[in-house]
């Protein structure tokens, strides 16, 4: 019965996946030829990276030179892996490499049909280089900002062509993650979201749109993942544990790995914001974890020191568990708790991120449960082998996932209130994906 479920699942993701390799929203009248990236960090670079040898302009543009030479790096290791693994010869790693167009003013934007916007989660900051960006370019430039979290409508209150203003949210790192999540709000025209879309399939991204609001999809619902997850390290998970009772239960990376991949920095920027709009519902672990991780320089993976160090350091591959990071979370460990069990820590993480994804539904942040399973599961890698949270819901049941969350709410609180669509579908015995 299990190997039918996965195979149901896996086939469901198939399908679902090719739903999404066309547009839906047809050719856009103007197809975008020139493109511009702003910001040449890790995402900056990605987004340059995976547009390089699709369009006939690409500008990646930073505030100095110094900023821009490492994201030519980055760039050029991602390319010259690919000559290394015969995906690529030396001489298009060459030419590609020459075709870049690297700026730290906006002198070269007069022709460019759309801008990806990849600096600082700083709303003051996206609203000036909004305005530098209009200024610049023709009035038919597409203004596309890949922000995580904030909402799309209010960075787009300064913009003088709303209509033209989306968001683009890519994975990291930009090369290796297949998803690209394109945020509307009410004023973003149909011909932009085309645009975004046909950007999107030619970068060879698998692409859904959803609708404006804090988080959007799949950050909202990491942020309830990452927010149980950092609730069982109080009470007594080891973050080398985490990560092994993740991976047990079908995710691609543990927990705690999860966390250093996404940035601790953007993972703290993103808490204080959801505290702000969702309440204590959405976070579990006491955000003075993160907070005290990114003032002592633990920002993940990115310089190396997360919750776990990477580097040279790790003898045999095995990663430690960073000594800094590791003080602080025994400073904020729950006094007299017992450790939750492999199985409360699995079932608690991933029934809060369904249950977020449910609540996403119920909203209209996304269209329909393809869309969310899709989204999850190429975006965050969310157990593929369960077909995605609505996929799950159907093959679990979703009676059996409301008297489980009953269960937790009444041991553990409020934030395991399972959402009311969740109910509906398990009082009618409706299904999500018929």
């Amino acid at each position: 019965k299990q190997w039918y479920q996965r195979r149901v699942a896996i086939t469901a993701v198939y399908f679902g996946k090719q739903q999404w390799e066309k547009n839906h929203y047809g050719k856009p009248s103007r197809m975008p030829q020139n493109v511009a990236v702003l910001g040449a960090g890790l995402m900056g670079a990605g987004v340059a990276t995976v547009s390089l040898d699709k369009f006939p302009k690409v500008i990646l543009k930073d505030i100095s030179d110094t900023n821009l030479s490492k994201g030519e790096d980055m760039v050029g290791d991602v390319l010259r892996k690919k000559v290394k693994r015969k995906k690529m010869s030396q001489f298009d790693c060459d030419k590609l490499m020459s075709s870049l167009i690297t700026e730290t003013d906006y002198s070269k934007f007069k022709d460019v049909d759309i801008v990806i916007e990849a600096v600082f989660e700083d709303i003051d900051l996206k609203h000036r280089i909004i305005q530098e960006v209009e200024a610049a370019t023709p009035d038919h430039c597409i203004f596309a900002s890949n922000t995580s979290a904030l909402p799309i409508g209010d960075l787009a209150k300064v913009s003088k062509r709303p209509e033209n203003f989306i968001g683009m949210h890519y994975f990291s790192p930009v090369p290796a993650m297949p998803l690209l999540e394109i945020i509307t709000t009410d004023q973003t025209s149909r011909e932009t979201t085309a645009a975004a879309v046909e950007v999107g399939l030619m970068q060879k991204k698998t692409v859904i749109v959803v609708k404006d609001g804090p988080g959007f999809y799949t950050t909202r619902v990491i942020g309830a993942l990452m927010g149980e997850a950092f609730a069982c390290i109080q009470e007594g998970t080891s973050p080398a544990d985490l990560d092994k009772h993740f991976v047990k239960f079908g995710w691609p990376v543990g927990g705690a790995t999860l966390v250093d991949e996404v940035g601790i920095d953007v993972a703290y920027k993103v808490t204080k914001y959801f505290l702000k709009v969702f309440g204590e519902r959405i976070s579990a672990g006491d955000p003075r974890i993160i907070q005290e991780m990114v003032e002592a320089g633990c920002l993940g993976r990115k310089n190396g020191k997360g919750i776990f160090l990477y580097g040279k350091s790790n003898k045999g591959g095995k990663r430690q568990v960073n000594p800094v990071a590791e003080a602080i979370m025994k400073k904020y460990a729950v006094p007299g708790q017992v450790a939750p069990t492999s199985e409360d820590v699995q079932w608690r993480t991933y029934m809060r991120s369904v249950n977020e994804a449910a609540l996403c539904l119920q909203e209209e942040i996304i269209a329909n449960p393809v869309d969310g399973n899709i989204g999850l599961i190429f975006g965050i890698g969310h157990c593929p082998q369960r077909g995605g949270p609505f996929q799950f819901l159907d093959t679990y049941g979703a009676q059996k996932f409301v008297d489980k969350m009953r269960d937790y709410e009444e041991k553990i609180g409020f934030r395991f209130e399972p959402a009311q669509i969740v109910m509906d579908y398990a009082n009618s015995g409706k299904k999500f994906m018929s």
